[in-house]
């Protein structure tokens, strides 16, 4: 290449040394000889003079700096000569944006991989960085140039090195910078855009990467934290944060008083002027959400860390502080203290949290200096010597509910309980006896107490939420002091545990004071249990846990049941213990309650266990979920529920299963199987089984030799006490791993299919869980009972395929005739007629098909295609006399049609998310983007069928693709918009017609409304603009529902965003709807109106008014 690379053509010359560079970047790991490695260095170094082939020489000189010593690198003194000649022949400002890129990643790769070679250039090399990064634009180039000043730095630490003649220099180029005003570009490449967030971080690197900055970075910062701009105010305390820990304490303490002014007054001016008097502020004090205010109180936190005496003196000195103090006193109540006055407490009092929370040494001055003047005005006394008070604590007087001073005594408190709680010496809190704060804690703890308590005196005669809300959290504090610095006597511990047990037991109607008592003794028990304090754990057993559950079963289950077993499962989660206990309260309360309602058929314990069932479910399981060791639980509750319905005779729950006992029992039953491991499933699978099977009406060894007409009267026939059991174990076969054994599958499979027939959707969601989890094939574990996925389907449409049949009506009419007629009777009532065996059969095959296309199963095609036949038929299958009058006496719309609509609904089922089965909660096999292939392969089936059919099918497809549509993810639908476009406006014009399809036109609807927000979606409706316009117009009168008006005047001012062109011709009809819009009776759709009509007015002209 030599010709090449030293030809006076400037354009070959360049291109050649720029080959040799690339090819040197390609080269990077393969070994090379120090002699090669010098003579190419040497020559890229000579060509960064020559300005024509610049670029192919930083390419070639980075490639070669950046060589690892495994396959040779660059020497020192190479290093200090290309560092030479980049300082001597670039003129990095005069180039252009990929050539400064490179300059500035070479003059980095130089000062990181080669320190003690470019230190020794001293001055040279910062005036020469100096030069290269000044007026520097953009980002990606600033990127660069911050972080090669942070390493710089770092070059030269000593204060008297060569940058310290440098610095202010430096800082003019950084400072003016600060703060970043920069909206980033989309890149086609969107991982190498960069964000302002990237290069606020950098120019703060390089803000704090040496001390030598303090003098001109600090005056700047406090200038900017006076901003107008959040944005500005928020980098500066940023900034100062990082600067104050990387300058010291030294160099800090010349600034601190105008630091502490400037924080004061972003606090201040930043928190929000009203506290929050809610059960869940009660869980500590955390950082303000105000993002401004929460990084004032952040660097104020480290400031008095690292200046604790300085700082300390301005926050005691301070006037603000002190007229706060001498204000509060007189305020009785929270309400009475003007707007500002509440927003210079609330700072107040985050600044003595932070202050106190900071140090030990800083809590003792903040109790010194602020505790005991407002224990002076609460009137608050100390104890004395002999540990009692100087007067007489109980009595109660009213003047001692200021709530002002209240607050601040709380927020001290919580933080020297925080500040003792993240201690690392916390074992070792009995040795520090002589600490300020723990003397003045103990000796006014009595008293503190009984002001709290003074603080529900207050509420009960004022009925503010601040006083509740203030002798709560009092108390809970005061309860919750960790190991040896515990302030109260147990005597007073458990008092604050009875107050709290009283209002929870007995103050209902205060809804605050009950939530936050609740709340309250949730975080003692927390407390307790990350603790161990086994002292307090005995005494919270007995008071609380014990309580709660004795009273939680007793007296009134009305209105007031529901809340006894709120308290007493978020009681339950504060602890395992506590848990244990609980749910061995709830569980005899359950089986006692079901003893009742399966004997003596009782509604009241039936409600009762409906309400239990519920917590157990909803509370307690998804706790154990999280928990480890309760699985056993699990285990012994299923098994009892099993034990329980097996032993009890007679069985007279008939009636209350309209209570829905059975449903909240087949939820909790699937929650307890789901959550056991596949050893523990196998025993509950098998105990419920050996139940099912010796049951008088489900013989299961007989099941496959009867006829099918005779097994749906079986089923039919079944007692109550059966079809528990029968729906339990559907549930648990819900719930199992695939792994899971299931005995006797064959027979399961046809007990299922058949009793799905008289419409037990249980027994269709656990055929369609089987067919999911079913083998593939045979193992060798199987027996001749088990079956594998392609038996069991052979069995499920044998016993469903003849339903649909031509010959069925006539097959069915003459095993009518043929029974008795008390026969005839109970199955005309259970089973019914050949349109509703239909119905149930499409159901139940809708389940096993959802299982098996969540498995990416082929079978699903022959379900699909029954559905599609059906939604093909035409006009009323025959139906005989006596088949007319068994159907008029129990459905009153046209059978047929009833049919067609099921078989599209189905498709609702199949595609759609299920929370009763089917997903991961309950262990379903679920192959990845299976929606997005079905809907790839029905679609066009569906729209082809759309075509071909006469319009009573036609309703029914539009009603199925709308399911479909509706359930595929959006991505994919926008993938095929232009496909979809013309179903799904022709779907919704057809489903506008009937009001039973609101609920699918909505989400039909809403989907229209996700492609017109979408831009390639914009793209793709563009050329339908007309008709969808069209048919959004229509939809703004929609009688029906408010919703879908709302939604399609949304969608008609997504439309306004399309081409000119395209909607222009539009404007007229669509103002013209919109204006019938603003008269509407609801108020969403007017306001979505308004919004409308300023959108497309301004399309049609700028002078329109209305």
């Amino acid at each position: 290449m030599e010709g090449y690379l030293t030809t006076v053509d400037n354009i070959i010359r360049a291109r050649g040394i720029l080959l040799l560079g690339e090819v040197l970047v390609r080269l990077a790991s393969k070994p090379l000889d120090d002699a090669t490695i010098r003579s190419l260095i040497g020559f890229f170094t000579d060509r960064l003079a020559d300005w024509r082939a610049l670029r192919g020489a930083l390419v070639g000189c980075l490639a070669l700096m950046r060589r690892k010593s495994s396959g040779g690198m660059v020497s020192g003194s190479d290093a200090k000569a290309v560092a030479e000649s980049y300082l001597q022949n670039l003129q990095v400002q005069s180039l252009g944006q990929y050539e400064r890129k490179l300059s500035f990643e070479l003059m980095e790769c130089l000062l990181e991989r080669y320190p003690n070679a470019v230190a020794s250039l001293g001055d040279t090399l910062i005036y020469g960085i100096c030069e290269s990064v000044d007026g520097e634009k953009d980002p990606h180039c600033l990127m660069l140039t911050f972080h090669i000043i942070e390493v710089l730095s770092r070059l030269f630490p000593d204060p008297s090195d060569a940058l310290a003649g440098f610095a202010h220099e430096l800082f003019e180029i950084l400072g003016c910078y600060f703060p970043i005003h920069f909206t980033h570009q989309k890149d086609e490449d969107m991982s190498m855009t960069i964000k302002r967030d990237d290069l606020a971080r950098a120019l703060m690197l390089a803000f704090s990467s040496t001390p030598l900055f303090e003098p001109y970075a600090i005056p700047l910062l406090l200038e900017k934290l006076s901003s107008s701009l959040p944005s500005a105010k928020l980098d500066s305390l940023r900034y100062l944060t990082d600067c104050t820990m990387k300058y010291g304490a030294d160099r800090m303490a010349k600034h601190i008083e105008a630091i502490w002014s400037s924080l004061k007054e972003a606090i201040f001016t930043s928190l929000d002027s009203v506290l929050l008097f809610t059960p869940e502020s009660l869980e500590g004090s955390d950082l303000p959400k105000n993002e401004i205010a929460a990084e004032a109180l952040s660097l104020l936190q480290k400031l008095i860390v690292q200046n604790t005496k300085l700082f300390l003196d301005l926050i005691v000195g301070d006037e603000d502080i002190s007229m706060i103090f001498n204000t509060i006193s007189y305020y009785k109540n929270y309400h009475e203290i003007p707007l500002e006055r509440k927003q210079r407490l609330n700072a107040v009092g985050r600044v003595l949290f932070t202050t106190a929370k900071a140090s030990q040494v800083s809590c003792n001055r903040v109790f010194e200096c602020f505790f005991s003047q407002l224990m002076d005005i609460l009137g608050l006394s100390a104890r004395n010597s002999s540990g009692q008070p100087y007067f007489d604590e109980s009595i109660l007087i009213s003047k001692r509910c200021k709530h002002g001073a209240l607050y601040l005594s709380i927020e001290i408190l919580s933080a020297c309980r925080d500040m003792i709680a993240s201690s690392e010496t916390i074992l070792a809190a009995t040795s520090h006896t002589e600490e300020t704060w723990k003397h003045l804690l103990q000796s006014f703890s009595p008293a503190l107490t009984m002001g709290f308590c003074s603080a529900f005196i207050c509420s009960s005669e004022g009925t503010h939420d601040a006083a509740t809300y203030i002798g709560v959290k009092g108390l809970l504090i005061l309860a919750t002091f960790p190991g040896g610095y515990s302030l109260i006597s147990k005597t007073v511990f458990e008092k604050i545990l009875v107050t709290f047990v009283s209002i929870i037991n007995e103050e209902y109607s205060k809804r605050l004071s009950w939530k936050l008592a609740l709340k309250a003794l949730v975080e003692i028990g927390s407390f307790i249990e990350r603790y161990h304090e086994s002292e307090k754990e005995s005494s919270y057993m007995d008071i609380v846990v014990e309580k709660i559950l004795s009273l939680a079963f007793v007296g009134d289950f009305g209105v007031l049941f529901p809340l006894r077993l709120e308290a007493l499962s978020d009681i339950g989660t504060s602890g395992r213990s506590y848990m244990l206990k609980v749910v061995q309260g709830l569980e005899e309360a359950i089986y006692a309650n079901l003893y009742e309602v399966y004997v003596h058929g009782s509604t009241n314990s039936a409600e009762i266990v409906t309400h239990l069932l519920k917590c157990y479910s909803d509370k307690v399981i998804p706790w154990i979920r999280c928990e480890k060791g309760f699985e056993e639980v699990l285990l012994q509750f299923a098994i009892n529920i099993w034990n329980q319905i097996e032993s009890s005779t007679p069985f007279n729950a008939s009636q209350t299963n309209k209570k829905g006992v059975l449903d909240v029992m087949m939820k909790a039953m699937k929650l307890a199987v789901a959550n056991c491991s596949e050893e523990k499933q196998n025993i509950i699978v098998q105990k419920s089984y050996n139940i099912l099977s010796s049951s008088i009406s489900f013989p299961l060894e007989e099941l496959l030799l009867q006829e099918r007409f005779q097994i749906a009267q079986e089923v039919d026939n079944s007692s109550s006490r059966d079809e528990w059991v029968l729906s339990l174990f559907a549930a648990v076969t819900i719930a199992v791993h695939p792994q899971t054994h299931i005995p006797n599958t064959r027979s399961i499979v046809s007990l299922f299919m058949t009793t799905l027939l008289k419409g037990n959707v249980v027994a269709a969601q656990a055929l369609g869980s089987m067919v999911n989890k079913l083998d593939l094939k045979s193992t060798s574990g199987q027996t001749s009972s088990d079956c594998t996925l392609e038996e069991a389907m052979d069995i499920i449409l044998n016993l469903s395929l003849w339903i649909f049949d031509k010959n069925s009506s006539s097959s069915i009419q003459s095993k009518m005739i043929s029974v008795h007629d008390t026969a005839l009777n109970d199955l005309s009532n259970g089973v019914g007629s050949c349109t509703s065996l239909q119905i149930h059969a499409i159901l139940g095959l809708a389940w096993i098909g959802k299982g098996l296309l969540m498995r990416g199963h082929e079978k699903v095609n022959d379900i699909t295609m029954i559905f599609l036949q059906c939604l093909q038929s035409s006009g009323r299958a025959g139906i005989s006399h006596q088949e007319k009058s068994i159907s008029e006496n129990n459905y009153k719309l046209d059978l047929h049609n009833s049919v067609m609509k099921t078989a599209a609904d189905a498709f609702q089922i199949l595609i759609g998310d299920c929370e009763q089965c089917l997903n991961r909660e309950f262990h379903a096999i679920i192959r990845p983007l299976y929606k997005q292939r079905f809907f790839s392969a029905i679609m066009p089936v569906l729209q082809s069928l759309v075509m071909k059919l006469e319009p009573l099918s036609r309703s029914f497809l539009f009603r199925a693709s709308a399911h479909v549509i509706i359930d595929t993810p959006l991505i994919v639908v926008l993938s095929d918009t232009k496909k979809i476009i013309p179903m799904l406006l022709d779907g919704l014009s057809a489903l506008s017609n009937d009001v039973v399809d609101k609920e699918v036109l909505y989400g039909l609807l809403l989907v229209l409304s996700g492609i017109l927000m979408d831009k390639n979606g914009q793209e793709a409706v563009s050329d339908s603009a007309h008709t969808v316009v069209n048919c959004l117009v229509d939809l703004t009168r929609y009688p029906h529902m408010t919703l879908v008006r709302e939604t399609a005047v949304q969608c008609l001012i997504a439309i306004s965003g399309l081409s000119h062109a395209r909607i222009y011709p539009m404007r007229t009809q669509v103002l013209q709807a919109v204006i019938k819009a603003l008269d509407d009776p609801k108020r969403a759709v007017r306001r979505e109106a308004v919004r409308c009509r300023q959108a497309w007015a301004s399309i049609a002209s700028r002078s329109l008014h209305f």
